[in-house]
């Protein structure tokens, strides 16, 4: 078993993940690994930052696949004895002209974004090592979305008590209502992108007070964040940061200095907290 300290991002064979594992091999004292659904996409980007004279190592990594996410978390767990960094970064987003019914929208959406980072969390988190940093990339889109839901709904997503298995329900009561043709109605926004990364970011509350109750000695910080608006394939080459300017918030939060005690359970742009 290996004493280098790891780390791991998600979906990052391209865009801001891309990003995230250039910054993280220039300053991370250990091993980082690149993971995409795709190998060959996920070696071509390893190639691709080799060239660059980095050294990231490759596993492959589907988030909407169990299987995946569990023979990722056994070769940690064998070769690493657990995990220092995760940064959860994988995710999809449908075109804004799409002509997709929005009822298939929220269901894929929420599939990968929300369902699909939550059970790399649940599989991972317990890999944390003390000290260990995560950081959840969330977006802006967040908070709007919470301010286009009803009150009753904010105020659930805005609870200090709420549970993951209440979050969960909602996420589920979601995709059940755009089925329905009622989501509107039950107050909800518009939005699905939206509503799965409000999911993220109250995922990544519960997460970090569950860290308090249960490892408070081992000074392990969670976060969500919003990298901003970057040029990807997702946003489009005219939003205004490039795929580096993006990493900055989630690479500030995945190296937090050992003596750090937060942020923590925040939501974070810019590298500043911002009020849920």
């Amino acid at each position: 078993m290996s004493n280098v300290p790891v780390a791991v991002v998600t979906g990052s064979n391209k865009g801001i993940g891309l990003a995230i594992v250039r910054a993280l091999c220039k300053q991370f004292p250990g091993d980082v690994y690149l993971t995409s659904r795709d190998p060959g996409l996920g070696q071509a980007a390893v190639a691709q930052l080799q060239q660059e004279g980095l050294r990231p190592l490759f596993h492959q990594l589907d988030i909407n696949d169990l299987q995946s996410i569990q023979a990722l978390r056994d070769f940690l767990k064998e070769k690493y004895g657990g995990l220092n960094v995760l940064v959860n970064n994988a995710g999809i987003a449908f075109k804004v002209h799409d002509t997709t019914p929005f009822a298939v929208q929220a269901e894929v959406t929420l599939k990968t974004n929300f369902f699909g980072t939550r059970n790399v969390c649940t599989e991972l988190l317990p890999l944390m090592k003390p000290y260990g940093r995560v950081v959840n990339v969330s977006s802006m889109v967040s908070s709007s979305a919470l301010g286009g839901c009803s009150q009753e709904l904010q105020q659930k997503f805005r609870s200090d008590t709420i549970t993951e298995d209440e979050l969960v329900q909602l996420m589920t009561k979601f995709v059940e209502d755009t089925k329905k043709g009622v989501h509107e109605k039950e107050g909800w926004p518009n939005t699905a992108y939206g509503v799965s990364k409000t999911g993220v970011t109250v995922l990544s509350r519960i997460q970090a007070r569950l860290l308090n109750e249960k490892r408070k000695g081992d000074h392990i910080l969670l976060n969500a964040c919003c990298p901003g608006w970057v040029r990807t394939d997702m946003a489009g080459p005219k939003a205004t940061k490039s795929p580096d300017e993006g990493a900055e918030t989630p690479v500030y939060l995945a190296l937090l200095p050992s003596n750090a005690d937060a942020p923590h359970g925040q939501f974070v742009s810019n590298k500043t907290v911002r009020p849920w």
